[in-house]
């Protein structure tokens, strides 16, 4: 059966879903694209040319058996291929929506080498998790049987929350413990809806407080009690904060009024979606609509920037990146999308100042050129000789990028042991840090990342803090 239903790239054409139009789709924050119904999900799936070495999943940080769900998938046996979806990911249908595949699965899709398009992996996958969610396949998360140890974990973004799912299902308590009112981390304030729309994030959350995980809203470590509290509360700590200190930039007028944080800009949006009352996006400090607004960077972020600015009903929107479209670090996708809904990128600028005073009017512009590589491969901007120029501006998103928080000082914790740029160090092996019973995960350690490796780093911990604590109960019976 798997032979007459698969290795159809030949004769079918690669289908993504329809995406509603730019204009339509500027108006909100709903997802811009529709599901698959079940026939165009199957013959897509169908596409897959099962190879003896998918390297699909091996540029997968998790490893997804792909071939073997799009094979499911296109025989109709959805619940199978669910469940295998299912067995290497906490979040599915989120890896689905905000995953960059044209950098891993699908861009490495040994169909779109031969010229036919790669099999829509991405797609598929959201498919199959969102047709689970309706059907009732996703079953609760049963916890193990009970241990008499429990866990805390401080931070509910996407590593966090996949540690707990895992630590949780071995039969330990687990305690998540987050400074926003919300779990999620940057799932649910950092990205907008249009790409992750919110009801699928608090879903998730809920199915791990149904299983008797226990959530500290609006707990700060540092200031609501120090990490050498939590350690006394609990037989291990998982660190799993993410990066969130908004990379500087040192330009003259940084300091103008309309001069704002991605991350701060992203936040308000979302919240306002929440329904939430957001003072500084209601007297407009960060609010977009009828400004000229310019935003820069050239990673996820900046594109997150520019298409909420556009759905805010902003005058014009730029994105000002130091390098060619070629080098830039966020989705081709993204940028197309962005684009399409009327974003203007001037590749090849960097910010020199930002010009008008007590409130921004404009960013002075300096023209780029390539020069050589630098050590990531990329080619390394300079100054171009041919000048500066002005762009108007009412309001400036730095997306710069984000670096670690001074965790050892915020903790009140200075023998947390941290590298130059502020990231945990752990060991290789066991992923512990310096501090015995303290582990960390996700880009706390790693830097900032993608979300699809902070579940993979959840689940890796996991594994790790799960023989930490057997051993430590077995020390623990030996000497009583």
């Amino acid at each position: 059966m798997a032979n007459d239903s698969m290795l159809k790239f030949v004769g079918r054409e690669q289908s993504y879903p329809v995406k509603r139009t730019a204009v339509e789709r500027a108006d909100d924050f709903k997802e811009i694209a529709q599901r698959y119904a079940v026939e165009p999900a199957e013959d897509q799936a169908g596409r897959c040319s099962q190879c003896g070495v998918p390297y699909c999943s091996v540029h997968c940080p998790l490893h997804n058996h792909i071939p073997d769900w799009l094979r499911l998938t296109a025989e109709g046996r959805l619940r199978e291929a669910y469940e295998l979806s299912n067995a290497t990911s906490t979040m599915p249908e989120i890896c689905g929506r905000i995953c960059p595949q044209d950098r891993l699965c699908e861009g490495n899709c040994v169909i779109e080498f031969t010229g036919h398009g790669a099999v829509t992996i991405g797609a598929v996958e959201k498919f199959i998790t969102d047709t689970a969610w309706e059907e009732g396949w996703v079953e609760p998360l049963v916890p193990g049987s009970a241990r008499g140890q429990s866990v805390g974990v401080i931070g509910a973004g996407p590593a966090g929350l996949t540690a707990a799912e895992y630590l949780r299902g071995h039969g330990y308590d687990v305690h998540v413990y987050d400074r926003y009112d919300r779990a999620g981390g940057l799932l649910t304030y950092g990205i907008p809806g249009f790409k992750l729309e919110k009801p699928i994030v608090m879903r998730r959350i809920d199915r791990l407080k149904a299983a008797g995980i226990v959530f500290h809203a609006g707990f700060a470590v540092g200031d609501d009690a120090s990490l050498d509290e939590l350690r006394s509360r609990h037989d291990a700590i998982l660190i799993a904060t993410g990066v969130y200190k908004a990379r500087a930039m040192d330009l003259p007028g940084g300091g103008s009024r309309g001069v704002v944080a991605a991350l701060d800009f992203l936040v308000a949006s979302n919240r306002k979606g929440f329904g939430d009352a957001v003072p500084a996006f209601d007297d407009g400090s960060l609010n977009a609509e009828g400004k000229n607004v310019v935003v820069i960077g050239g990673g996820d972020t900046a594109m997150d920037c520019v298409r909420t600015a556009i759905r805010q009903g902003a005058t014009s929107v730029k994105c000002l990146y130091r390098r060619d479209r070629a080098n830039m670090p966020g989705s081709q996708r993204e940028v197309a999308n962005a684009e399409e809904e009327g974003v203007e990128f001037v590749w090849l600028s960097g910010p020199q100042s930002f010009d008008g005073g007590d409130a921004v009017s404009g960013v002075t512009v300096r023209k780029m050129r390539l020069g050589a590589p630098d050590a990531s491969g990329r080619r390394t901007p300079e100054p171009d000789p041919a000048g500066d120029y002005a762009v108007d501006a009412d309001l400036v998103i730095k997306a710069l990028g984000f670096d670690a928080e001074d965790l050892p000082t915020l903790f009140a914790t200075p023998e947390l042991g941290v590298s130059r740029w502020g990231t945990v160090l752990v060991d290789g092996k066991t992923l512990m840090t310096s501090l015995d019973g303290v582990f960390a995960a996700g880009d706390i350690v790693r830097g900032a990342s993608l979300v699809v490796w902070a579940i993979r780093d959840g689940r890796d911990v996991a594994a790790t803090m799960h023989k930490y604590l057997k051993a430590k109960a077995a020390s623990a019976r030996v000497a009583a």
